[in-house]
Protein backbone atom coordinates (compact mmCIF):
# COMPACT_ATOMS: atom_id res chain seq x y z
CA UNK A 1 0.00 0.00 0.00
CA UNK A 2 1.99 3.51 -1.09
CA UNK A 3 -1.10 5.56 0.68
CA UNK A 4 -0.21 6.74 4.14
CA UNK A 5 -2.69 7.97 6.24
CA UNK A 6 -2.67 10.38 9.58
CA UNK A 7 -3.36 8.89 12.74
CA UNK A 8 -3.50 12.57 14.30
CA UNK A 9 -6.43 14.29 12.34
CA UNK A 10 -8.90 15.82 13.99
CA UNK A 11 -11.69 13.55 12.61
CA UNK A 12 -9.19 10.32 13.35
CA UNK A 13 -8.58 11.69 17.16
CA UNK A 14 -12.25 12.49 17.80
CA UNK A 15 -13.12 8.91 16.27
CA UNK A 16 -10.56 6.83 18.57
CA UNK A 17 -11.11 9.33 21.60
CA UNK A 18 -14.95 8.58 21.48
CA UNK A 19 -14.22 4.88 21.19
CA UNK A 20 -12.58 4.70 24.05
CA UNK A 21 -15.12 6.88 25.75
CA UNK A 22 -17.52 4.84 25.15
CA UNK A 23 -15.53 1.72 26.54
CA UNK A 24 -14.87 3.27 29.52
CA UNK A 25 -17.93 4.53 30.06
CA UNK A 26 -19.49 1.07 29.70
CA UNK A 27 -17.08 -0.35 32.19
CA UNK A 28 -18.03 1.57 35.02
CA UNK A 29 -21.67 1.32 34.11
CA UNK A 30 -21.36 -2.58 34.39
CA UNK A 31 -19.55 -2.24 37.64
CA UNK A 32 -21.21 -0.30 39.16
CA UNK A 33 -24.54 -0.78 41.58
CA UNK A 34 -26.89 0.69 38.86
CA UNK A 35 -28.18 -2.98 37.70
CA UNK A 36 -28.94 -1.26 33.92
CA UNK A 37 -26.63 -2.23 30.71
CA UNK A 38 -24.64 0.48 29.63
CA UNK A 39 -27.25 1.11 26.31
CA UNK A 40 -30.27 1.26 28.70
CA UNK A 41 -28.00 3.81 30.71
CA UNK A 42 -27.27 5.49 27.48
CA UNK A 43 -31.03 5.54 26.69
CA UNK A 44 -32.00 6.62 30.18
CA UNK A 45 -29.63 9.79 29.60
CA UNK A 46 -31.10 10.58 26.51
CA UNK A 47 -34.34 10.42 27.76
CA UNK A 48 -33.79 12.43 30.61
CA UNK A 49 -32.03 15.28 28.54
CA UNK A 50 -35.07 15.31 26.86
CA UNK A 51 -37.68 15.53 29.16
CA UNK A 52 -40.01 13.97 26.43
CA UNK A 53 -38.55 12.34 23.21
CA UNK A 54 -40.31 10.16 20.20
CA UNK A 55 -38.81 6.90 20.22
CA UNK A 56 -37.12 7.04 16.70
CA UNK A 57 -35.34 10.16 17.62
CA UNK A 58 -33.57 8.04 20.36
CA UNK A 59 -33.18 5.49 18.20
CA UNK A 60 -30.86 8.45 16.00
CA UNK A 61 -28.85 10.09 18.81
CA UNK A 62 -27.82 6.73 20.11
CA UNK A 63 -26.86 5.46 16.60
CA UNK A 64 -28.60 2.23 17.13
CA UNK A 65 -31.66 0.29 15.39
CA UNK A 66 -35.47 1.02 17.07
CA UNK A 67 -35.42 -2.61 17.95
CA UNK A 68 -32.22 -2.65 20.08
CA UNK A 69 -33.88 0.45 21.43
CA UNK A 70 -37.16 -1.39 22.12
CA UNK A 71 -35.38 -3.34 24.30
CA UNK A 72 -33.84 -1.06 26.50
CA UNK A 73 -37.11 1.03 26.68
CA UNK A 74 -39.18 -2.08 27.17
CA UNK A 75 -36.17 -2.98 30.20
CA UNK A 76 -36.34 0.70 31.76
CA UNK A 77 -40.26 0.41 31.41
CA UNK A 78 -40.67 -2.56 33.33
CA UNK A 79 -38.41 -0.73 36.32
CA UNK A 80 -40.95 2.14 36.37
CA UNK A 81 -37.80 4.59 34.78
CA UNK A 82 -39.59 5.66 31.85
CA UNK A 83 -43.10 5.54 30.45
CA UNK A 84 -43.70 5.42 26.52
CA UNK A 85 -47.13 8.36 26.20
CA UNK A 86 -48.90 9.01 23.21
CA UNK A 87 -47.60 11.67 21.10
CA UNK A 88 -50.15 14.38 20.63
CA UNK A 89 -49.14 15.29 17.75
CA UNK A 90 -48.66 12.03 15.82
CA UNK A 91 -51.15 8.99 16.95
CA UNK A 92 -49.07 6.45 15.48
CA UNK A 93 -45.67 7.52 17.94
CA UNK A 94 -44.93 7.11 21.31
CA UNK A 95 -43.09 9.61 23.25
CA UNK A 96 -40.72 8.75 26.09
CA UNK A 97 -40.89 10.42 29.20
CA UNK A 98 -38.66 9.98 32.18
CA UNK A 99 -40.15 8.88 36.34
CA UNK A 100 -39.43 10.39 39.94
CA UNK A 101 -38.44 6.87 40.10
CA UNK A 102 -35.19 7.27 37.71
CA UNK A 103 -33.85 9.95 39.76
CA UNK A 104 -31.77 7.83 42.21
CA UNK A 105 -30.56 6.28 38.96
CA UNK A 106 -29.90 9.40 36.81
CA UNK A 107 -27.79 10.89 40.19
CA UNK A 108 -25.60 7.89 40.45
CA UNK A 109 -24.94 7.96 36.63
CA UNK A 110 -24.09 11.76 36.86
CA UNK A 111 -21.38 10.81 39.95
CA UNK A 112 -20.21 7.76 37.66
CA UNK A 113 -19.83 10.23 34.75
CA UNK A 114 -17.90 13.08 36.34
CA UNK A 115 -15.50 10.89 38.15
CA UNK A 116 -14.94 9.17 34.64
CA UNK A 117 -14.41 13.06 33.20
CA UNK A 118 -12.06 14.22 35.88
CA UNK A 119 -9.77 11.05 34.50
CA UNK A 120 -10.36 11.60 30.86
CA UNK A 121 -9.70 15.26 31.21
CA UNK A 122 -6.86 15.17 33.92
CA UNK A 123 -3.80 17.48 33.01
CA UNK A 124 -6.12 20.00 31.31
CA UNK A 125 -6.87 23.37 32.95
CA UNK A 126 -10.50 24.49 33.35
CA UNK A 127 -9.65 27.34 30.97
CA UNK A 128 -8.50 24.11 28.80
CA UNK A 129 -11.57 22.40 29.32
CA UNK A 130 -13.86 24.82 28.48
CA UNK A 131 -12.23 26.03 25.53
CA UNK A 132 -12.60 22.13 23.98
CA UNK A 133 -16.10 22.22 25.48
CA UNK A 134 -16.80 25.27 23.06
CA UNK A 135 -15.17 23.60 20.45
CA UNK A 136 -16.66 20.22 20.43
CA UNK A 137 -20.28 22.04 20.75
CA UNK A 138 -19.04 24.18 17.36
CA UNK A 139 -18.30 20.78 15.71
CA UNK A 140 -21.39 19.04 16.16
CA UNK A 141 -23.14 21.92 15.46
CA UNK A 142 -21.65 21.88 11.88
CA UNK A 143 -22.17 18.46 11.64
CA UNK A 144 -25.92 19.04 12.31
CA UNK A 145 -25.57 21.58 9.62
CA UNK A 146 -24.69 18.96 7.27
CA UNK A 147 -27.07 16.23 8.48
CA UNK A 148 -30.06 18.93 7.79
CA UNK A 149 -28.35 19.47 4.18
CA UNK A 150 -27.84 15.83 3.65
CA UNK A 151 -31.61 15.57 4.59
CA UNK A 152 -33.39 18.00 2.73
CA UNK A 153 -34.11 20.10 5.28
CA UNK A 154 -32.75 23.34 6.51
CA UNK A 155 -32.48 24.45 10.68
CA UNK A 156 -35.96 25.39 10.69
CA UNK A 157 -36.94 21.84 9.76
CA UNK A 158 -38.35 23.18 6.16
CA UNK A 159 -38.00 21.09 3.22
CA UNK A 160 -35.29 23.16 0.91
CA UNK A 161 -36.02 20.53 -2.25
CA UNK A 162 -39.49 22.62 -2.86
Amino acid sequence: MSVKLESDTIGMLLTDVSRLLRGAFDRRVNASDLELTPGEARTLIQVALAGGIKQADIAVKLGIEPMTLSTYLDRLEALGLVARVPDPSDRRAKNVVIMDAADPILTAIRAEVRELMEQVTSGLAEADRERLRASLRMLRENLQQIDRGATGTNPAGKNTAE
